[in-house]
C-alpha cells in the first residue's frame, strides 16, 4: 500500500484495536494468477507477534484450497472514510480529497482440522459479537447434530500476521486550521461515517494525545 510518511500508523496497538473495531475484512489470496476475495468477519487474537487472524469461510469457497500455509494472503480492514469538500479549508487554492482510514495485514492462513478447535472459532466469535447483549446467545444452545451438520458446511481457519500496515489518511499534512475546518464540516453533514472521520481527524491534531 502505498502511504506517505504523514500518513502511517505504525504504532501495533493503535493497529490492533482498529482490527478490533472494524473486523468485517476484506480477504484476497492468488491461485494461478486468479485472484480470489471474500468478505468476512475475523477475530484478532494478540498473544504474540503481530497477532493472529481466526475465521471461517464456506466449504464450498474454493479460495480455501490455498490454505496450506504457504500461499501468502492479503486482508484488508476498512475503516470510515468520507469525502473532503475544499470549501471546508482556509487555505486557497485548494482541491477535494477523500480521507480515510485501513489496515492491511498480511500472513499464510492454514485450516484448522479438528472439530473441537473449529468449535472453538465458532463460540469465540459469537462470544464476540453477542457481547453486551442480554441474554446473549450461545452455539451451545444448539442441538449437538444440527450443529455437527451446520460445521461440516464451514472452514476454520488461522492466519498468523506475518507484517501489518496502517494508512489512516486524516488531513495530518494539512494546516491545523484546514484540519479544523474540515471536521467542522464533516460534523454538520448527515452521515454518521463522516462524524466517525472528524472524530478519527480531531484525535490526531497536534497537542492530542494521539497526535
Amino acid at each position: 500500500m502505498y502511504i506517505p510518511d504523514a500518513f502511517a500508523e505504525r504504532n501495533a496497538e493503535q493497529l490492533h484495536a482498529f482490527i478490533h473495531v472494524h473486523s468485517f475484512a476484506t480477504l484476497i489470496t492468488s491461485d494461478g494468477g486468479v485472484l480470489n476475495a471474500s468478505h468476512i468477519p475475523l477475530l484478532l487474537e494478540t498473544d504474540n507477534g503481530n497477532g493472529v487472524l481466526v475465521g471461517h469461510l464456506a466449504r464450498a469457497n474454493q479460495q480455501s484450497h490455498n490454505f496450506d500455509g504457504a500461499h501468502e494472503a492479503l486482508v484488508i480492514f476498512q475503516g470510515p472514510h468520507a469525502y473532503i469538500s475544499p470549501a471546508w479549508y482556509e487555505t486557497e487554492p485548494s482541491v477535494p480529497t477523500w480521507n480515510y482510514a485501513a489496515v492491511h495485514a498480511y500472513g499464510f492462513p492454514r485450516i484448522v482440522d479438528a472439530a473441537s478447535a473449529t468449535r472453538e472459532v465458532l463460540a469465540a466469535m459469537v462470544r464476540t459479537y453477542e457481547a453486551g447483549r442480554e441474554p446473549p446467545w450461545s452455539i451451545d444452545s444448539l442441538p449437538d447434530e444440527y450443529f455437527k451438520s451446520m460445521a461440516r458446511g464451514i472452514v476454520a481457519f488461522t492466519l498468523p500476521i506475518t507484517r501489518f500496515e496502517g494508512k489512516f489518511k486524516l488531513s495530518q499534512n494539512r494546516e491545523p486550521r484546514d484540519a479544523l475546518g474540515a471536521i467542522d464540516g464533516l460534523r454538520a453533514e448527515a452521515s454518521v461515517e463522516e462524524r466517525l472521520v472528524a472524530d478519527m481527524m480531531e484525535q490526531r491534531l497536534p497537542g492530542t494525545s494521539a497526535g
